[in-house]
Parts: structure tokens; sequence; C-alpha cells
């Protein structure tokens, strides 16, 4: 009997070229599922109870990844049931939670609790147009969401925005398989984070690098300083 193989190590990041946003017109889109329904009622509740179990090991790459700890401004765009949230806030960040679903914000506002008082907010939002004062961020993070943002380029354009001088973006997606359907589907292939790393360089974003890595999952994850 064989053993498992093990996860495969992390890629070095990868900078797109500088032409990149150019070739934002023929690149697939990064948000092939832009017409998700989105979470309501009990199938809400039941979707973001799997997200609470299947996504520790995001909230910790993306917190490890972006240093995000004391003297930080996070904002969680598409936060869910705050899992990565509260992980940052534990690291002593504050936390702005960005969620457009009533029945995920109302779950983590419960989750939430043993956190501490004032250091995680709850608001209502979407990418698109983010409820946060321009240049208040210092962090900005968005998992497993930017493939349902209804308009990517505005989503970037807000991010831009929000965040400060020398603020870091970063966004991570399941890493899925080139011609992958239904549920299979739900994440990036490779051309799609070079698709999302071309509006990143059209809306000024710098250091632009894509890496591959394993967090329980294949994920790819697409970071960017705001100059």
């Amino acid at each position: 009997m064989t053993s498992p193989e093990p996860p495969a190590p992390a890629s070095a990041p990868t900078t797109p070229d500088a032409d990149a946003s150019d070739e934002a017109e023929i690149l697939p889109a990064p948000n092939h599922h832009a017409d998700h329904a989105g979470f309501a009622g009990l199938k809400g509740v039941l979707g973001g109870l799997t997200m609470l179990v299947g996504r520790r090991a995001d909230a910790q790459l993306v917190v490890e990844r972006t240093g995000a700890g004391p003297g930080d401004h996070v904002v969680d765009v598409g936060s869910g049931p705050g899992s990565t949230a509260r992980r940052a806030a534990r690291a002593g960040a504050r936390v702005t939670g960005v969620e457009p679903a009533p029945v995920m914000r109302r779950l983590a506002r419960r989750l939430a609790r043993r956190v501490g008082p004032g250091s995680i907010e709850w608001v209502e939002g979407t990418a698109e147009a983010l409820p946060v004062a321009d240049g208040a961020a210092t962090v900005l993070w968005s998992i497993a969401t930017v493939h349902h943002w209804k308009d990517v380029t505005a989503g970037v354009a807000e991010a831009h925005r929000v965040l400060a001088p020398g603020g870091r973006l970063l966004v991570a997606e399941r890493r899925v398989r080139e011609g992958a359907t239904g549920l299979a589907s739900h994440g990036w292939t490779d051309a799609q984070a070079v698709s999302f790393a071309a509006h990143l360089t059209r809306a000024g974003f710098a250091d632009i690098a894509i890496e591959r890595c394993h967090a329980g999952r294949p994920m790819v994850v697409v970071t960017a300083v705001r100059p």
C-alpha cells in the first residue's frame, strides 16, 4: 500500500507581464459566476456553516501572507461567516467585514462574540460599493468571492480607493481546472488569475504577484500594493 502524495509546495510568486493589462479583454473573465443568487434562508445558513469547516486553512494563509496585526485596519470583502476576519482580529487588527447577505452577517456576529467588543464591525455592502472611507484601510482581502463579483473593474477601483498608500491587497481563490463545470468551476484557473492581475495593473496597483499554493485545497493567490 502506497502512502498518499504530499501537497505540492507553493510556487514562487510570478509577476504578470507589463503588457498584461492590454490582454485583459481576451483573457477569461475572473467573475464567471457573477450570476450567483447569493445566500439566504436555511440554505444560506448551511452554506455559512460549510464555509466554517472548510476554510480555516484559508484564513491562516491570508492573515500570514498579509501580516495583518496591530495597527492595521483590514477590510474583508465578502466576509461570509467571518472566519478570516476573526483570525485577523485575534492577531490584533481592526476589521471591517463587508457582506451583502443578512444571513451571513447574523452568523458572523454570533460567532464573533468571544473575539472582543469593537474589534470587528460587520456592515452591509458589496465589492462594487464598499461602505469604507477613502484611504481608511491598510489591508484589503477577498477570499473565494471575486468569481461572484458583478463588476470586477468597479470592485478593483473600490479596493484602490479605500486602501491607504502602501496598503496591501490579497485575493485568494480555489485553483480549478480548465473546462471544469458546476461546483468544480467555482474558483479560478491560472488564466483567470492572470486576468484579475491585469485588472489590478489597469487600476494602478503595483508589485502584483501570482502564487499557486495549498491551504487544505489547491489555491491561487494574487497580491498587490496600492502605491
